[in-house]
């Protein structure tokens, strides 16, 4: 998932390590109230909130409030769980496989949950003519191919082939090949249900969304506003809201929301400021919190440019950069460097698989940039999202690329997140630009194929960087067609390798998400996706 956060909580109690950077800044004056809702920071969702087409931080936040999903992950070690709506996921072969839902789950508007509430969403998903972000989650299911046009040619079918209604609780979904991971990838929002409703109306749904979870909307979303859910009464999980309801208050700045939070205005932030970094703890005492965020930021390359389609370039520019002198000097310790590609929680992590190539090394650096023919006379333009944080440590990157590699820069932070992103699908990048990933689901595998293979270029996807490599999708293909799930790791690494070897990206920093909140609320944790557990919060 795309984000902009800068970090992520979790209980009352001190745990650590791994986050990213946030928007945020309008808001109203008031916090939590009597009437038992309590209020929370986010920043302007990118799209309108359907499940399908919102693939960042902020919109899944809002979601995770209005949505269950069909599995949910154990907290510990990221294992799959049956708390959601499916009473089991299994398969023989790992190709065909067999989804049971549990009796009386309701939407929001009293209509049933039922399996063609899920495979008619997914289809629905997966049409490239409605041009979601998340369609190529769905690019494992046979039919997928059939969904996708050009722009000379219509889809040649509207529903994907390889899913079957069984009965109201029963469906089957056919897939390429063997997928051994495919359960994990259940507890993404993109496989969420949806109601007939949506259908009638996708964008007054949109802006209201009826969802399954433990809260539900009363009202319109408002743009630069927000909205306030409330507890779902007839909630069929095993997590009802503690809470009557969550005010989403939407900010374009951080430094207000944390101002908001100091002076009672708001009842709980994820994303803290820079300057608030290592000085929450102390001032909220125990209503501070911290977690390991599964999450990473990087540096992407546009390799639509000329200046960076050489992968010299790009690892020039990699190990031009000192990425702890960053961490300790701009985050105060509350970033940890980079090694690989992927995030340290997640099953297929190596420590330092990407070498030499992220770690500073000047000399060599310039080596490749001079063989490479790299033009130093012309700045380079560094891209990031305002009102994030982003600002120091992107001076930082920009002095340190000036003063390792002789080129100079200009910052491009002018931009909203729901500005940013839209750019950076249009190919709108002029230089290296601010990356931001958090684990949808616990496996390698989220960390490659949603960022940087064929099937995930924009707007079916999140490939930003533009890096188009048969080899780096066959190797996907090979774990995606193992038998086991140990298998598939293997592949996936060896796709990692690729990926080090030619650099669309470099990767910079796994992050420490930091929460702080008001007396008016308890019970405050994160997920281990790097989302607050909305249905937990108590108001006092």
């Amino acid at each position: 998932m795309r984000i902009k956060r800068a970090a992520v909580v979790t209980t009352a109690v001190l745990m650590s390590a791994s986050l990213l950077a946030a928007c945020g800044g309008g808001g109203s004056s008031s916090g939590g109230s009597a009437d038992g809702i309590y209020s929370i920071y986010i920043n302007e969702p990118e799209n309108p909130l359907v499940p399908g087409n919102t693939t960042e931080s902020e919109g899944s936040q809002v979601l995770e409030a209005l949505f269950t999903p069909l599995v949910t992950f154990n907290d510990e070690d990221n294992s799959v769980e049956y708390n959601g709506v499916a009473e089991s996921v299994e398969s023989e072969d790992n190709t065909t496989w067999t989804v049971k839902l549990k009796d009386g789950w309701t939407f929001h508007d009293g209509t049933p949950v039922t399996a063609e509430s899920y495979t008619k969403a997914w289809s629905y998903n997966a049409l490239s003519t409605n041009a979601f972000g998340a369609s190529y989650f769905f690019e494992n299911i046979e039919g997928y191919a059939d969904l996708q046009g050009s722009e000379t040619a219509e889809p040649t079918a509207t529903e994907l082939s390889g899913l079957n209604v069984v009965d109201d609780t029963t469906f089957t979904v056919k897939l390429n090949g063997p997928f051994a991971i495919f359960p994990l990838t259940l507890g993404y929002t993109a496989f969420d249900p949806l109601p007939e409703a949506f259908y009638a109306d996708p964008d007054a749904y949109g802006a209201r969304p009826i969802g399954n979870g433990p809260f539900k909307a009363d009202e319109d979303f408002v743009p630069g506003q927000g909205f306030t859910v409330t507890k779902y009464d007839d909630y069929a999980g095993d997590n009802p809201a503690q809470s009557a309801g969550v005010n989403f208050k939407v900010y374009t700045e951080l430094n207000t929301g944390y101002n908001d939070v100091q002076g009672g205005g708001l009842d709980v932030m994820l994303d803290l400021p820079e300057d608030a970094w290592a000085t929450a703890r102390d001032q909220f005492g125990d209503r501070y919190g911290e977690r390991a965020r599964p999450d990473i930021t990087s540096l992407g390359f546009p390799t639509y440019d000329p200046r960076f389609q050489d992968p010299n370039v790009r690892k020039a520019f990699s190990m031009a950069i000192d990425r702890q002198a960053i961490a300790t000097a701009i985050f105060t310790d509350t970033r940890t460097p980079a090694g690989s590609f992927a995030s340290p929680v997640v099953d297929g992590y190596r420590e330092d698989a990407c070498g030499a190539t992220c770690e500073l090394n000047p000399d060599e650096a310039n080596r490749l940039l001079d063989e490479a023919g790299f033009d130093r006379s012309q700045p380079v333009d560094l891209w990031f999202n305002a009102g994030a944080g982003h600002d120091s440590w992107m001076t930082a990157v920009g002095n340190q690329l000036r003063d390792n590699l002789g080129v100079n820069y200009a910052l491009r932070g002018d931009l909203q997140f729901a500005q940013y992103l839209p750019l950076q699908d249009a190919q709108g990048m002029t230089g290296p630009f601010r990356s931001g990933w958090i684990m949808d689901y616990p496996s390698i595998y989220n960390f490659l194929s949603p960022l940087y293979s064929v099937s995930a270029l924009p707007p079916a996807g999140s490939n930003a960087t533009f890096f188009n490599d048969p080899a780096f999708d066959a190797a996907l293909a090979e774990g995606n067609n193992a038998e086991d799930i140990d298998g598939a790791t293997a592949d996936y690494q060896k796709a990692e390798d690729i990926l080090i070897d030619q650099m669309p990206a470099t990767p910079l920093f796994y992050g420490l998400n930091q929460a702080v909140w008001s007396d008016r609320v308890s019970d405050v944790k994160i997920d281990n996706r790097g989302n607050i557990i909305l249905e937990d919060v108590v108001v006092s």
